[in-house]
């Protein structure tokens, strides 16, 4: 028999799957459509107050302190992942950890970059009443930052592929639900 247990609130999976949407937007729309992608940015750097609000004080799982470790522990279980011997997280593992931290600190530079460039090029946007000049080094800067996010969430789907199989549950399905199984003492 298996129970249920909520994991990922509502308010967490709404994040998770509106910054997919709005990262992608952002992504595939560029300057040819260049409303829609300024549109999709501000969208992402609300997303990225509200979850760095929500690591303090929302639920159990969406805590940082629950889920926050040091590198060498991410490496560790990175490991064990490789020999099929990582340990099972109800909430997020120490690779999932590690992912989060750079996807975080990726989109804030896109973020970042973007509105420079926004100011720059545009003279729109919070920044264009400071002057921002440089558009060339912000637009690179903004387009290695997008880049590396995809890179990252190539890696992020990846993970939860071998993640799924090799513990018997479907990531994806507890991130459009908010619950995962707790296995018995029989199935462990």
């Amino acid at each position: 028999m298996k129970d249920k247990i909520k994991v990922w609130d509502l308010p967490v999976r709404l994040f998770h799957w509106i910054l997919v949407l709005s990262f992608f937007i952002a992504y595939f729309t560029e300057e040819e459509f260049l409303t829609p992608h300024v549109y999709a940015g501000y969208v992402v750097i609300g997303l990225m107050v509200f979850r760095l609000i929500w690591g303090f004080t929302g639920s159990r799982f969406a805590r940082f302190s629950n889920f926050i470790c040091s590198p060498a522990k991410s490496l560790a279980y990175l490991k064990d992942l490789a020999t099929s011997k990582a340990k099972r997280y109800i909430g997020h593992n120490p690779a999932g950890s590690a992912m989060i931290l750079l996807l975080f600190i990726s989109l804030l530079m896109i973020c970042i970059s973007g509105l420079a460039v926004y100011a720059a090029e545009e003279h729109a946007g919070p920044l264009a009443r400071f002057g921002i000049s440089h558009g060339d080094f912000w637009e690179e800067a903004h387009e290695f930052f997008a880049n590396f996010t995809l890179f990252l969430v190539v890696l992020h789907v990846a993970g939860v592929i071998v993640e799924s199989r090799l513990h018997g549950e479907s990531l994806v399905k507890s991130m459009l639900t908010g619950y995962k199984l707790i296995k018995t003492k029989s199935e462990q």
